[in-house]
């Protein structure tokens, strides 16, 4: 017995538990993780840690070797007579061995990985941006569905209650009280509202079929999209990734700026090279020997003709562009804060003028439920004024969702 009840358990949980459901956020989630833009970010961090290591390579012990046999049309003689000294050969080989190590080059080479860690924080911050933007697109799919989803459970709330009238038509039919075409009507009105749940249905899978593919995550017409509470916007502070990405562009300037001012250091290399050839560099000898030079070099540009200082300012007035441009995007967004919040009271105030309506075709209904059983209104005149209640009963389920989706839309514009 007790086996039979846990059959029997089972198998009522098996629909509760086969019914994906999913909610506003996770669809944000799952854009943002599974979206091809965002596989970008990796790459440039992989690409980061190259170019990283470019850098501080530099500051290892560079190696190079260098082979050379050359012949020459002439060569340096010693005009001395009678002199000992054997004139060079035409033909002269070569082969060194050098190494070369950096000493100082003024902070070059950090104030380069500063650049490249600033270049890295904006291009990601510049793909966040990019796939932050289809939250609006994620908004209206997502509302849309729910919409599908109310008007539904609406026609099939309506079916039901045709279903029932029907009935006592037919009884009224049965007993002589009614017209016989009268359940007739009913019956078509049915057949309307399958013809209406089918084109509902396939709407809502197209639209699942659509987010699906934006969030690369499969999702079919059984999946309860939950309907999110958005509670109405208490404040107005912005919080877009916009305005960090016009600031992590800023630090990019500042340190391009203090490369630049680096590049002009003074520089301080060691060398040391050690060869084999002939002459070597005893050019008197005219034999293979080996030979070796060590020493430290120094480059300074000390007159760029002012060219580093030009390209400061251009730096400093690229920065002022960036301010211009943080002041437009703010300016913006305020505006459409602005018109979202009164796209959201005047839908407000419109659903309490629905609910009123309702509430007065509801009273019809009851009427004309009790003029339908005691013969006075034809199914005719009754099915109108249930079409007239459903119709604005969907009125009222389309105005609530767009008073979620314009919250939800001016919670995204705020950057919440």
């Amino acid at each position: 017995m007790k086996r039979i009840l846990f059959i029997l358990l089972y198998i009522t949980m098996i629909p509760s538990m086969a019914q994906q459901s999913i909610t506003l956020e996770d669809c944000y989630n799952l854009v943002a993780q599974n979206y091809p833009l965002a596989k970008q970010s990796q790459l440039f961090e992989a690409q980061n840690v190259l170019d990283t290591d470019v850098i501080t390579n530099s500051k290892l012990p560079q190696l190079y070797l260098d082979a050379k046999a050359t012949y020459q049309s002439d060569v340096i003689e010693v005009p001395i007579p009678n002199s000992s000294i054997e004139p060079q050969n035409k033909d002269q080989y070569r082969a060194t061995f050098s190494v070369n190590q950096l000493i100082y080059n003024g902070g070059l080479t950090d104030a380069s990985l500063k650049v490249k860690s600033a270049q890295l924080k904006t291009k990601q911050k510049q793909i966040e941006t990019d796939i932050y933007k289809l939250k609006f697109q994620v908004n209206q799919l997502f509302f849309s569905i729910l919409l599908v989803q109310e008007s539904y459970e609406l026609l099939e709330a309506k079916k039901a209650q045709l279903k029932s009238k029907l009935k006592e038509v037919q009884s009224g039919i049965k007993y002589g009280t009614l017209l016989p075409s009268s359940d007739k009507i009913l019956e078509v009105e049915l057949l309307k509202i399958n013809q209406q749940l089918i084109e509902v249905e396939n709407n809502k899978i197209i639209l699942i079929e659509t987010l699906s593919r934006l969030m690369s995550q499969q999702l079919d017409a059984s999946t309860f999209f939950q309907n999110p509470i958005i509670e109405s916007p208490l404040h107005s502070d912005l919080n877009r990734p916009e305005l960090e990405l016009f600031q992590f562009k800023k630090e990019e300037i500042e340190s391009s700026k203090f490369l630049l001012s680096k590049q002009n250091m003074p520089k301080l290399h060691g060398f040391a090279t050690g060869g084999y050839g002939n002459p070597g560099l005893n050019m008197l000898d005219n034999s293979f020997q080996t030979f070796y030079t060590v020493g430290v070099n120094l480059h300074w540009n000390v007159f760029d003709w002012n060219s580093s200082k030009k390209q400061q300012e251009s730096f400093s007035i690229n920065k002022d562009i960036l301010d211009t441009e943080t002041e437009t995007f703010i300016l913006n967004t305020n505006i459409e804060l602005n018109k979202q919040q009164k796209e959201i009271d005047k839908i407000a105030l419109i659903i309490e003028s629905d609910q009123e309506i309702i509430n007065l075709r509801k009273n019809v209904l009851q009427i004309s439920e009790s003029q339908l059983k005691n013969g006075v209104i034809t199914s005719s005149a009754y099915i109108t004024e249930l079409t007239n209640l459903y119709e604005d009963e969907n009125i009222l389920v389309r105005h609530r969702i767009q008073l979620q989706l314009a919250k939800a839309n001016y919670n995204v514009i705020k950057g919440q």
